[in-house]
């Protein structure tokens, strides 16, 4: 096996190149997690997978709590189906917390302020009939039970809010995002033991993302080294490994035979799971390009993947009657196929529910 195959088999797992699900929270537990800090380019990472799907759909399936966006792991956002936050939290919360804990102590947030704070927040949100409240609410209720929310504070109590399962995403407001309380919003569910939960991160993790190795396992997850090598021991019966140089790739027993690729062209979003959830992305984009598309204080910028590879990027214009997609290749010798990347640009359309023009750079 080498890079390519790498990659092919990859676009497969990631369903770019196939897609098996006619639901967003299938697709999302498929994936385990998908990095959603930005949640306009977040809902593109699951259109891109999901070729029926329109940007309303899947607004819709974030709207009624199918898929929830919180701080899951590492810890950043992420979107999780509502049948897995319960778990995934009570396994990836400790580690969190305890990379947290000095800052905390910084900021003067207590246990006891902490405490006190969900109360407010549990009593600002149930008295509201929808049962939601944007940011700026919350922190007006805050501010006004004397709870300090400045110099970061806010985002750390709302961040211990969500790890310690007080606060999910709630539905949009217009275009504003909302906190609603998680057991309001998905009814509590069986929790699974560490053991239960280790394997069943490592077996999606490795069967979506592989090959993989386990390094790159421990980057996705945040987990604590000891915890990512006692989860992949547990599933090392339902995997396969291959052994390329110094690195131990694990997949699924399934695909050990490569994918034929055909030609292909993706418009990436920003921050997606092909690139990102990797330690080792050398797969899918050179050393000489990985500065271009990943800023130096980490910023994941959209992307344009050629048969597996890395080779440019995009950005879009919403204008009145249509959106603008401008491309900017690494190289100027790369040829794509003109109807490839009409189709790329065709797909985003339909998700988009708008005409869309290209101007190729």
């Amino acid at each position: 096996m080498d890079s390519k195959e790498i990659s092919t088999i990859r676009l497969k797992n990631q369903q770019l190149a196939t897609s098996m699900f006619q639901a967003p929270k299938e697709l999302v537990a498929w994936m385990g997690a998908m990095q959603a800090q930005d949640y306009n380019q977040a809902k593109w990472a699951i259109g891109i997978r999901m070729p029926h799907m329109t940007e309303t759909q899947i607004e819709s399936a974030f709207n009624q709590g199918e898929i929830l966006r919180t701080h899951l792991m590492r810890p950043t956002w992420h979107f999780v189906s509502a049948d897995d936050i319960y778990w995934m939290l009570q396994l990836t919360a400790p580690q969190i917390k305890s990379v947290l804990n000095s800052r905390h102590r910084e900021l003067g947030i207590t246990e006891l302020l902490v405490n006190t704070s969900y109360l407010v927040i549990e009593d600002a949100i149930n008295a509201r009939e929808d049962q939601s409240l944007t940011r700026e609410e919350l922190l007006h209720a805050l501010d006004s039970a004397g709870i300090p929310t400045d110099l970061q504070r806010a985002s750390h109590i709302m961040l211990r809010a969500e790890i310690d399962g007080v606060l999910c995403s709630g539905p949009l407001k217009g275009k504003k995002q909302t906190y609603a309380l998680l057991s309001k919003r998905v009814p509590v569910k069986k929790t699974l033991t560490k053991e239960e939960a280790l394997a069943k991160l490592a077996k999606s993790y490795f069967s979506s993302h592989g090959p993989a190795t386990l390094a790159d396992f421990l980057w996705w997850s945040g987990l604590p080294a000891a915890d990512g090598r006692k989860a992949l021991e547990s599933v090392k019966n339902d995997l396969v490994s291959v052994k390329i140089a110094s690195d131990t790739y694990w997949l699924s027993e399934l695909d050990i035979k490569t994918p034929e690729l055909t030609d292909s062209v993706y418009l990436l979003p920003a921050f997606d799971e092909f690139l990102i959830s990797y330690k080792n992305r050398s797969a899918s984009i050179t050393m000489e390009d990985h500065k271009k598309a990943i800023s130096s204080n980490g910023i994941f910028r959209p992307v344009i993947l050629v048969n597996g590879q890395i080779s440019g990027l995009w950005k879009k214009t919403e204008k009145k009657d249509h959106i603008l997609i401008e491309t900017d290749y690494f190289r100027p010798h790369v040829i794509i196929k003109e109807q490839l990347i009409t189709k790329a640009t065709e797909s985003f359309s339909d998700y988009m529910e708008k005409k869309v023009e290209i101007r190729l750079g």
